[in-house]
């Protein structure tokens, strides 16, 4: 996997070269373009999913929308945020959609791990999270995905006590996949306020700062790249 650490970068000209690179590979896969992992942060932007409702974002303000083709509902990119674009065949890797997910997760819970935070997955709820009030502690949820395949009375996600450090969006064109995720660094939160994040209402955002933990955004994009690099894998 070729690694590109491509800085501050606006979001729609990003997005524009994702799909301009994905469709290329897709019509001619004879080509065999090697995958590749696009590191950056963006400008404040809002970006809404194909599920995306307009009642979700109540106060944009001066901070654009732009409505994307990913999965899921609406999100925030900002400066302090490290977002991740693999570009992945996962015909040529071996793995299909729900793997792909769950690895993606991994890494994200890896790099925590590196700086000392515990991740959490949610059952019914993709991304990563930590709990508020013992960021480190390794107790699992009652509401991980290995209890609800138990358990399956309910399907609706429970977020008590915890917050979101980390939020994925994927497409997926003929097995080439593209737009990725966003691990929330050192931001300023405020503008995850004006919306319900994920179409979650009150569903609290955090950041590896607000949280305790200093770590700079290069170092923060460096393990994220490796543990990406290492479990996207064929």
């Amino acid at each position: 996997m070729q690694i590109f650490q491509r800085g501050l970068v606006d979001y729609l000209p990003t997005l524009e070269a994702m799909q301009k690179f994905t469709a290329e590979r897709v019509v001619d896969a004879g080509l065999q373009s090697e995958d590749q992992l696009w590191i950056c942060e963006h400008p404040p932007v809002y970006t809404q999913g194909l599920a995306g409702k307009a009642e979700h974002i109540f106060n944009p303000q001066d901070i654009p929308v732009i409505q994307t083709n990913r999965g899921g509902q609406v999100t925030y990119h900002g400066p302090g945020q490290v977002v991740a674009y693999p570009l992945i065949d996962l015909r040529r890797a071996g793995y299909f959609v729900k793997e792909y997910v769950y690895r993606m997760e991994e890494a994200l819970i890896r790099t925590l791990l590196h700086f000392g935070v515990t991740g959490h997955r949610v059952s019914g709820a993709p991304g990563i999270y930590v709990r508020l009030d013992d960021p480190a502690g390794h107790t699992p949820l009652e509401n991980r995905p290995q209890r609800a395949l138990a358990d399956s009375h309910s399907s609706t996600p429970d977020f008590s006590g915890l917050g979101k450090i980390a939020a994925l969006g994927i497409k997926v064109s003929r097995n080439c996949t593209y737009h990725g995720l966003a691990l929330n660094v050192a931001m300023d939160l405020e503008p995850y306020a004006r919306i319900n994040p994920c179409g979650y209402a009150r569903l609290q955002t955090v950041d590896l700062s607000t949280i305790g933990y200093q770590v700079s955004w290069t170092d923060a994009a460096d393990i994220l790249s490796q543990k990406l690099a290492i479990y996207l894998a064929p």
